[in-house]
């Protein structure tokens, strides 16, 4: 077997994952409107795989390397003409499912119009809004020879062609910038029982007369257009400018860096097309993308209710957990037992009620926790701010690289120094990626910690979409071990021992191989053997043969693996007892486990790092054992409600990749299931 037939390449297998995000947009049992946010997700997913994935192959291309030993054996050049192929493809799919939603939207009353079907009775409503909202916020760019112009990155515009005078073949471009800060769709108001409802762009093309009337046209035409440019951060260059400084300019340049993929309408004449790449610097060699009239479809994830809950996910209200009370001391509470949430089928106040407690409680003296993401409007900020006024020492490692959120965490950076917080940035080359806090607590002159380890980023927003864990614990041994990983992030040259937790770059990949091979000793031996593992994503290649190897041991294992997956399942002579499946619903499923059978005394981690190269090698990463009972066997419930999905699981990398598991005569959808479950805990 040749070695890239054991590997899929991860950014083919990233569009595979994207192909499923895209056909939720397409499945009857989707909320009709809910099918449109999924439509908005795919389109977001593409801008940020353009900007970062296709980006980087593309980088290999030009450094005339063929990338094989990076990109799974596949050449860099192929590659791209795979990816734009593929993406080509999903791109005339998503059109065609858009205007299949549109079809059913008016059936039920919901009707979007463009400048060509407005009403007489809207007229006066589009002109005042328009007036009053669109145009003092509008870019107008007249092209020229004489001046260089550009375009914003993931900016969708408008590129306007004016047909002067077509005998003499005199035009005038323009390009207007749809305008970012506005709601892309319009809500008109309701004429005889109908819901209209127009796009920005199309308002705009209907007030072409009003924008352009200093030119005496003949004709006028315009079409979309949208370049997507390299994302990553450069981090090189002045060594005197400061952390913070270097991250603000990157992100600054990130807007006008090197293009990567330029999508467009297809009904867009050669000439223009032809004007718009010489503005770009864009040849025929960059990803030219052909789409239909509108493109910047993540706009989609935020489409308008219209009060329409029929048309909606019915609305599932987090659970409370038995023993942990919102109006009672959590600390108290995990002083007695561990407990797990897992939102969003619990709430995640759980962690805003612990920290809010913290900055109160006289006896809590410190608190250490570390930050990836956080929601706009933050209450974990509150928080850490309100704790420092109190007079806590407060210790926030804040990580500025989290890619697209760079300019808010330095915001919040700045706000929590200047309330007086200790701000760490972690260590050079390395993303902390961890989600970890710690209190100390100091009764009676008896010092304790408490604190927790979770799966997820510490953002309310994205709490109420993506499935993640947090462990509530006072295990003074794992909180004596999560202490230590803050003492490397200050002390970057002081490595440290972990006994229970799995800590990233040093110790994640050979404590993961070390258990996996404790598994096929297992086997050998005749003892109960097995694993389960649940990721966002597996590409670490050593992992994978190591997975491969105890596969032709004779160990079962199971995956649940949401999006890229480098690993084949079900080789002959290789991989014949891996089996992998990826659910996509209403949820984000984003929580990490992995389940060692461990001669039937089962090893249960959670964890923030999937088994991809980044988090093992170029992150800070952290694992805990669970090491309760019964929380350890919550989670293998969860694990085995979502294996046997048949309603949204699909198969990924079998002969039958993307294809949905078979029905079997009950449906079960697992996250609805998930809910039942935890609902029954309570009882």
């Amino acid at each position: 077997m040749k070695s890239s037939s054991k590997y899929i390449n991860r950014e083919l297998s990233w569009l595979d994952f994207n192909l499923r995000v895209l056909e939720e947009a397409s499945d009857k049992n989707v909320p009709l409107l809910e099918r449109l946010r999924f439509v908005g997700i795919f389109s977001n997913n593409l801008d940020e795989f353009f900007q970062v994935r296709y980006s980087t192959v593309q980088r290999i291309t030009q450094s005339e390397k063929s990338g094989k030993n990076v990109l799974g054996g596949t050449n860099a050049n192929e590659l791209l003409k795979k990816i734009t192929k593929k993406v080509i493809i999903q791109q005339k799919k998503s059109d065609d499912i858009l205007k299949k939603i549109q079809i059913e939207l008016r059936n039920e009353k919901i009707i979007f119009v463009n400048e060509n079907q407005v009403l007489s009775d809207q007229k006066e409503f589009l002109n005042e809004y328009f007036i009053k909202k669109v145009s003092p916020s509008l870019v107008t760019t007249i092209l020229s020879e004489e001046f260089d112009q550009d375009f914003s990155n993931n900016i969708a515009f408008l590129a306007v062609k004016l047909t002067i005078n077509k005998k003499n073949k005199i035009y005038q471009y323009a390009a207007i910038e749809i305008p970012s800060e506005l709601d892309r769709f319009i809500v008109l108001p309701k004429l005889n029982g109908n819901q209209y409802i127009m796009i920005l762009d199309d308002l705009i093309r209907f007030h072409f007369k009003m924008i352009f009337n200093f030119f005496n046209y003949e004709f006028i035409e315009s079409h979309m257009i949208k370049v997507s440019r390299n994302a990553e951060l450069d981090m090189e260059g002045d060594l005197s400018k400061s952390y913070i400084n270097k991250i603000i300019e990157s992100v600054k340049e990130r807007t006008l860096a090197e293009p990567v993929r330029l999508v467009y309408d297809k009904e867009i004449s050669k000439e223009t097309l032809k004007v718009l790449m010489k503005k770009l610097l864009i040849d025929s060699r960059d990803s030219l993308i052909p789409g239909g009239r509108y493109h910047h479809r993540r706009d989609y994830m935020n489409f308008p209710m219209l009060n329409r809950p029929d048309l909606h996910y019915k609305k599932m209200n987090p659970l409370n957990i038995k023993g942990l009370c919102l109006k009672s001391s959590i600390i108290k509470a995990i002083d007695l037992k561990d407990y797990l949430i897992n939102t969003p089928y619990h709430t995640f106040s759980y962690v805003i009620k612990f920290l809010r407690e913290s900055a109160l409680d006289p006896e809590v003296k410190s608190i250490k926790i570390t930050i990836y993401r956080l929601s706009k409007i933050s209450n974990v900020v509150s928080s850490l701010i309100n704790a420092a006024r109190n007079g806590k020492k407060v210790l926030v490692q804040i990580e500025l690289q989290a890619r697209f959120d760079e300019t808010n965490n330095i915001l919040y950076a700045e706000k929590l120094k200047d309330a007086g917080v200790e701000i760490i940035f972690g260590v050079p080359g390395l993303k902390v990626h961890s989600k970890i806090c710690v209190i100390e607590k100091v009764t009676k002159n008896i010092k304790k910690r408490y604190g927790f380890i979770s799966t997820g980023n510490l953002n309310e927003d994205t709490a109420s979409l993506y499935t993640d864990y947090t462990l509530f614990t006072s295990n003074q041994k794992l909180l004596k071990e999560t202490n230590r990983i803050f003492n490397f992030l200050k002390v970057h040259y002081k490595l440290k021992k972990y006994n229970h937790l799995i800590v990233s770059p040093h110790y994640t990949k050979n404590k993961l191989i070390k258990l996996i091979d404790k598994e096929i000793e297992n086997k050998r031996n005749n003892l109960p053997s097995g694993i389960k593992l649940k990721l966002n994503a597996i590409t670490n290649f050593e992992i994978i043969d190591k997975l491969y190897e105890a596969s032709n041991e004779g160990v079962k294992i199971k995956m649940i693996v949401r999006g890229i997956c480098c690993l084949v399942p079900g080789l002959k002579n290789l991989s014949e007892n891996i089996e992998v499946i990826s659910i996509i619903d209403r949820f984000l499923e984003h929580s990490r486990v992995y389940i060692f059978e461990n001669s039937g005394d089962n090893l249960v981690y959670i964890s923030s790092a999937d088994f991809m190269t980044r988090n093992i090698e170029n992150r800070v990463e952290v694992a805990t054992p669970i090491y309760d009972k019964s929380l350890k066997n919550q989670i293998k419930d969860v694990f085995d409600i979502s294996w046997k999905d048949n309603v949204k699981a699909r198969l990924v990398n079998s002969l039958k990749s993307n294809f949905k598991k078979p029905l079997l005569r009950n449906k079960l959808r697992s996250q609805w299931s998930i809910y039942d479950y935890y609902k029954s805990l309570l009882v």
